[in-house]
């Protein structure tokens, strides 16, 4: 029988408390699938002020959290549970460092000067914690740059401590670009010693680099697609670390996220006017004139594009851009909602009023907006340069909205190119990040929509069959979870 584990889940978001990216979705979901499993999951995150604590429980007594030469910082702690389940969320609560209007940045994108700090003591505080509710891991499960620390610090400072004497550690790497550079300084704050000052462990460019020295110690590497984990191994998407995570290969895994069908299905989505399913598509029709409505766009017989996401570089905003014009003189309409950087928002939305017929745009983000894009158009745009996982893909297959992708990271795990000789497929894929590739794709995918009518319905169905549950990630990930404890030897650094 399979041993039931107790998982120490560190992050610096989880929905719903605090959101910035797809961490947050797996922090809020991926704890809840291994409690289904049968394992002892806590989950520690700071408490933002953006997070009420009026509506969490105090946990009594302070904890000590000890930072080197900065001394001994007291935080007060908070609890609650993952809604819709048992599993305990711990935040700690320190004004000086998580007290302010934004997670990582200030309101005019500025990183905070003290991330380092900040985030090694969340690291610090949730080894205290357990410690402090006496609970002892098994796993020690950190996730990107902001808890990358907390392998190293098992290894170094809390070696010796019997409440960690049979942790094992896993480090996911949601996001490759976001590495946390800092300052060499901040070793003496881990109190992890200089000797971890070295090229093959913390050093990079005379600094800090935490991932790296995560990726270092842990005795498990995941990220959140397969493609992904080998992508990071080359020089494209690694980011300036491809050596270093090829040279740790053999501990590297890539898991696929899941999606919450109870949120993201149109059989049961209630922020949709219509539910529909594979064996009734009416209701899908409902829902595209009501985002035709919505935005103002005449019901003229053509596709309805949607794009959902943030205008940024990653995303492949630039290359819609550089497409957009062309795109436009095809016969189909687009609808836009995102939010980003600047010269984005001003330039579709420069788009949306010279063309109003074709293309219109919402500034922002609207969660119903979003799930009604995903219901009412018939393809879906994700053209990302890089992609660890991706959701929107896998949301827009669930209502039968065919993605157009670059064929990266989960992307290409989850979208299977259409094939008019064999009949298969789920939609449409381009290698090469150029604005040609993305244009004639679209234009493939607009043309097999007004002349292919029965292969565009028969990929809906096969789109809408998919499924990537929450429950298949954690079986991965528990999986990783029993390798390292059969394989304690293969970390080095123990």
């Amino acid at each position: 029988m399979k041993k039931s584990l107790n998982i120490l889940f560190a992050a610096s978001e989880a929905v719903p408390f605090a959101k910035t990216g797809g961490l947050a979705d797996v922090s809020g979901v991926l704890p809840k699938a291994l409690r289904a499993l049968g394992h002892n999951v806590i989950v520690v995150m700071p408490r933002y002020y953006s997070i009420d604590k009026s509506k969490l429980d105090l946990v009594p007594g302070p904890l000590g959290v000890p930072m080197g030469p900065m001394g001994e910082l007291w935080a007060a702690i908070y609890t609650t549970t993952l809604p819709g389940s048992d599993v305990p969320v711990y935040f700690i609560d320190y004004e000086a460092f998580f007290g302010r209007s934004g997670f990582y940045a200030d309101e005019n994108g500025f990183s905070y000067g003290d991330n380092d700090n900040r985030f090694v003591f969340l690291s610090k505080a949730a080894f205290q914690l357990a410690k402090k509710i006496d609970f002892r891991p098994d796993i020690i499960h950190a996730n990107d740059w902001h808890t990358a620390s907390m392998p190293l610090l098992r290894n170094t400072r809390f070696q010796y401590d019997e409440h960690f004497a049979d942790s094992a550690t896993v480090l996911t790497i949601h996001n490759m670009q976001h590495q946390g550079f800092f300052f060499k300084g901040i070793i003496d704050v881990m109190e992890v010693g200089w000797e971890h000052f070295n090229p093959m462990e913390l050093e990079s460019m005379d600094g800090v680099n935490m991932l790296k020295g995560g990726v270092a110690h842990a005795d498990a590497v995941t990220t959140v697609s397969k493609k992904y984990a080998h992508e990071i191994q080359t020089a494209e998407f690694g980011f300036g670390l491809q050596d270093h995570m090829w040279a740790h290969r053999g501990k590297l895994f890539g898991i696929l996220n899941g999606v919450d069908y109870n949120e993201w299905s149109p059989a049961v989505d209630p922020l949709i006017p219509a539910h529909f399913d594979i064996d009734d598509m009416a209701g899908k029709q409902v829902c595209k004139n009501a985002l035709r409505k919505h935005f103002g766009l005449p019901e003229w017989e053509v596709p309805l594009i949607g794009f959902v996401g943030r205008f940024a570089e990653q995303k492949g905003i630039e290359l819609i851009a550089g497409a957009i014009e062309g795109m436009l003189h095809m016969d189909a309409q687009f609808v836009f909602l995102g939010t980003g950087e600047k010269w984005a928002e001003g330039f579709f939305s420069d788009v949306a009023a010279r063309y109003p017929d074709k293309f219109a745009i919402h500034v922002g983000y609207d969660n119903g907006l979003a799930h009604l894009i995903e219901a009412g158009s018939d393809l879906f745009l994700m053209p990302s340069l890089f992609e660890p996982c991706g959701l929107n893909q896998i949301y827009s297959l669930r209502y039968g909205t065919l993605p157009i992708v670059r064929a990266t990271g989960g992307l290409d795990d989850t979208i299977e190119n259409y094939d008019p000789v064999h009949d298969t497929g789920n939609g449409f894929k381009f290698q090469w990040a150029t604005h040609d590739a993305l244009y004639h794709t679209v234009r493939w995918a607009v043309d097999v929509w007004h002349h292919e009518k029965e292969a565009f319905a028969a990929m809906q169905k096969r789109a809408m069959q998919a499924r990537y549950s929450w429950e298949e990630a954690a079986k991965g990930y528990e999986t990783v979870y029993y390798w390292i404890l059969a394989n304690r030897e293969i970390t080095q650094y123990r």
